[in-house]
């Protein structure tokens, strides 16, 4: 790890077989707060590169033996090593030397004779480089760490209050099937279950939520008749309560995604059509094909619309609309963006006010080998 300290301002392994360049540099460097190892050949710089594991070296090229570009080629093949910036010093001026040391895994070179304020400053930037990216590694690590704890948590809450509801759920449903209440005490029992059922939903989107972020899948190719069909099928009694109308194509384009999960979209976008939608709700929904390699699939209500400003916040996770008439779009919606955004594609709304609105998401088309 580089030294942050102000007495030490990272370590160097200064390479170079010629005594008067190490002795000069060796010195000015140290001045400037370094602390400098210094190898006089390659055999030597990679011993001293594997004992000590300076912050960056100073690499020469032109030496006898191994030569620098060997040097530096074999210490990107230790894994020790081959995180440290190397920097080139080098009397070699032609293009095709200067790529053959990017090739091998150099991060910058330094031209002799040396100006040693220009050695200075690429050395001082490299070092700042290396520094912050071994915070940003630090930090993506703490990030993953809190990541996977807070997916642990959401899925041991959710876990837990599966069986709980379960029970409130079960007894309420007994009470009201074989009970004789009283119309008030009727009322709150109805309360009790529609309750239940909506923290029971919101432990489901919970745990689907968690399940989507840790989960890797393969896209393939989908029949979408068929996850329609099924969409459908889970919505019959909906549908039927609300008597929607629900228009759809008789064909549908070839998609490539995971089929459970584009299932749980169109779950999500038909009942909100359903739920928000004009009264009685007339739905429409299609696919269009895009110019940029992907397919825009769509459901389209007859409600009131949505101002700009609603839009913004259809998809932010627990965010809910008061001021449209049945409470808010909230934590399905942010399902569906995890969801497509694993796959590639992307969400949005186009809504008017007065004109009902249209929900899409994009998948990338199938590629069909024949």
């Amino acid at each position: 790890m580089i030294n942050t300290g102000s007495q030490n301002k990272g370590t160097i392994l200064l390479v170079d077989d010629t005594p008067t360049n190490l002795d000069v540099l060796f010195h000015y460097l140290d001045n400037f707060g370094f602390e400098v190892f210094v190898a006089i050949n390659g055999e030597d710089a990679l011993r001293q590169a594997e004992q000590t594991l300076p912050d960056l070296i100073l690499l020469d090229v032109m030496m006898p033996g191994i030569d620098g570009f060997e040097v530096c080629r074999r210490l990107k093949e230790i894994p020790t090593t081959r995180h440290i910036p190397v920097i080139f010093m080098t009397a070699l001026s032609s293009t095709t030397d200067k790529l053959r040391g990017f090739e091998v895994g150099a991060v910058d070179y330094v031209t002799k004779p040396l100006q040693y304020k220009e050695v200075l400053a690429r050395v001082t930037t490299h070092l700042t480089l290396q520094r912050l990216q071994a915070d940003l590694q630090n930090n993506i690590r703490e990030l993953e760490l809190r990541n996977h704890e807070l997916d642990a948590f959401a899925r041991t809450v959710a876990h837990n209050f599966k069986n709980p509801l379960n029970v409130i759920l079960n007894a309420a449903e007994i009470i009201e099937e074989f009970g004789y209440l009283s119309s008030s005490l009727q009322q709150h029992l109805q309360t009790i279950i529609k309750t239940a059922e909506q923290m029971n939903n919101n432990t489901d989107a919970l745990l689907m939520l968690a399940h989507i972020r840790k989960t890797e899948v393969d896209l393939t190719p989908l029949n979408m008749a068929e996850i329609v069909a099924r969409s459908r099928g889970q919505l019959d009694h909906m549908l039927a309560e609300y008597q929607a109308q629900l228009l759809m194509p008789r064909e549908w384009p070839m998609a490539q995604g995971y089929a459970p999960w584009v299932e749980e979209v169109w779950n999500n976008y038909i009942s909100n059509a359903v739920k928000y939608g004009g009264r009685p709700p007339r739905i429409e929904i299609g696919a269009t094909y895009l110019p940029n390699g992907f397919i825009r699939f769509w459901v389209t209500d007859n409600g009131a619309g949505l101002k700009p400003e609603e839009q913004e916040q259809l998809f932010i996770e627990f965010k809910r609309l008061r001021q449209v008439k049945v409470e808010g779009h909230g934590l399905g919606l942010s399902i569906v963006q995890r969801i497509v955004t694993k796959l590639g594609g992307q969400v949005g709304i186009e809504s008017r006010l007065g004109q009902g609105s249209t929900f899409y998401f994009t998948l990338p088309r199938a590629e069909l080998n024949f």
